[in-house]
């Protein structure tokens, strides 16, 4: 089994190509930032910086979505493959391709100014993800005003 699923800020902005033909494909490359889960003492935070490549219409979502700093998770499968350089030196690679993405924070989080996502993935399916409701400060959650009582489930 293949399954590779990681958490990380996109070090720079996704470099989206399409391939010739008929029907292009998109294809898009970038590096995530993956912080290690833990650090030693008076060390600071690590990371891990690993390449990724997205085909079709995942990789036109991050295209157009995501930017450097975007918080994303991807889950996909880690590839191996070389080629020889120009020098004629055998490069050796390692990248994740990505089969689903989503956003790992909310539009507010990332910039400020209120707002929700939406997730790709599968071919670039997208749905909404809403905002969560802050609980008040007894730890209840507040009942966003114009629900009716009939909507609840209980009196």
């Amino acid at each position: 089994m293949n399954k590779v699923i990681l958490m990380g800020r996109l070090t720079r902005d996704p470099e989206v190509r399409y391939s010739q033909g008929e029907q292009a494909l998109a294809i898009a490359r970038f590096t995530l930032a993956v912080d290690r889960r833990f650090k030693r003492d008076g060390d600071q935070q690590t990371a891990d910086f690993i390449n990724c490549v997205a085909f079709g219409k995942t990789a036109e979502f991050v295209e157009r979505y995501c930017h450097q700093g975007t918080k994303l998770v991807v889950e996909g499968r880690i590839q191996t493959g070389s080629y020889t350089n120009k020098d004629g030196v055998k490069v050796y690679t390692t990248e994740v391709v990505v089969e689903n993405t989503e956003f790992a924070e909310s539009k507010a989080a990332a910039s400020g100014n209120g707002g929700g996502y939406a997730g790709a993935g599968n071919g670039g399916y997208q749905s909404a993800r809403p905002e969560p409701i802050s609980a008040a400060g007894d730890g209840f959650m507040n009942i966003p005003d114009g629900v009716e009582d009939e909507g609840l489930p209980f009196n």
